[in-house]
């Protein structure tokens, strides 16, 4: 894949996530609201036209951390893989009270 595209697609993934943009002077002024709106999605805080700041809701910095806990687990993505697999048996919940 060309450069171009690469930076094509890095721009269309990008703008599909980042919702609104602030400028840092704007952000400021504004911040109480910001953190209200990061509930519906990321906010970007830019310098000159370049992001240099993100503003999340707690409950998606949360999701972020859990996942890359995961994906740092050897033993958790192998676990994930084998259940993509096939490779694990399960059993119905109420197995679990079972002595």
């Amino acid at each position: 894949m060309s450069i171009s595209k690469l930076a094509n697609a890095r721009r269309i993934i990008y703008s599909s996530f980042v919702k609104t943009t602030y400028s840092i002077t704007s952000a400021q002024a504004k911040l109480p609201t910001l953190v209200r709106e990061c509930a519906n999605g990321l906010i970007t805080i830019t310098k000159r036209d370049e992001a240099v700041a993100y503003v999340v809701s707690r409950e998606r910095m949360e999701a972020l951390i859990e996942t890359m806990e995961i994906l740092g687990n050897p033993k958790a993505m192998e676990a994930l893989r084998d259940a993509r697999e096939g490779k694990m048996k399960y059993y119905p919940l109420e197995s679990l009270d079972e002595d």
